[in-house]
């Protein structure tokens, strides 16, 4: 029998408790492991919000955005750029032997992140009517976070099935938004819809893995993917809200 089986008494012999997933540990670690990852998510959106509050703050918002958003491969450039980041955080977020590395992933993230929703927020605020869009956006995102995180945590369900198409649904997004403005062409509230339906999946997937595949040393890595879920829910929220507000 392996050291990583169960003995005949179903307790873990010779192995070290951050080996096992958060649903195996004992109570105290999981408990911990959960509040700790939820902790850092919630530190995360407000970084966010900080930085974005800052970039407006204290730099020419409108020059920056028409420097990455001019032109279509501006943007094309921006998107790649940020997903060599963002592979670059969630790798050193993973990393299991350094926690600076952990925490340097999640803050390089956070930052990658205030960038590129930088443009969307930006329009968002001078160039659309029907009062605080941007707060009602984020109050819908909250929301429809908390009822999916809820769900999760009362069903226990694992959503790992969800992977694949996950995988195949976040290429075929990535795919939309690189060749539509390269053709000319936009799916208007086709794509919001279906982004936000990703996002949603996203988090039931990475909600059921806090639960059920996450160590419980890894909740830098587990706060990074749930926030990048949320972002992108709120990224397509947002866009849906101000579709919304435009056509009144």
């Amino acid at each position: 029998m392996s050291q990583n089986s169960f003995n005949n008494y179903g307790t873990y012999d010779n192995i070290d408790k951050r080996d096992l997933a958060a649903e195996f540990a004992d109570a105290d670690a999981r408990i911990g492991f959960i509040t700790k990852t939820y902790l850092y998510v919630l530190g995360a959106i407000f970084a966010l919000i900080g930085i974005e509050f800052i970039l407006f703050s204290t730099v020419d918002a409108g020059s920056l955005v028409s420097l990455m958003v001019g032109t279509r491969f501006s943007w094309i450039i921006v998107l790649v750029l940020f997903m060599g980041v963002s592979a670059l955080a969630n790798a050193w977020a993973s990393n299991s032997t350094s926690s600076l590395m952990q925490h340097l992933g999640l803050g390089l993230y956070i930052v990658a992140q205030s960038v590129i929703l930088l443009p969307l927020l930006y329009v968002a605020q001078h160039y659309t009517s029907g009062g605080n869009i941007i707060m009602s956006a984020g109050i819908a995102t909250g929301g429809l976070f908390g009822l999916m995180t809820v769900a999760v945590f009362l069903t226990r369900v694992d959503f790992s099935f969800l992977r694949t198409a996950l995988v195949f649904g976040g290429l075929a997004l990535l795919g939309a938004i690189i060749f539509c403005p390269l053709f000319g062409f936009s799916l208007g509230p086709v794509l919001m819809y279906f982004g936000i339906a990703l996002a949603c999946g996203y988090i039931l997937y990475d909600t059921s893995n806090v639960l059920h595949h996450y160590r419980t040393d890894q909740h830098v890595a587990a706060a990074l993917a749930l926030f990048a879920s949320v972002v992108l829910l709120f990224w397509y929220i947002l866009q849906l809200f101000m579709s919304l507000s435009n056509n009144d």
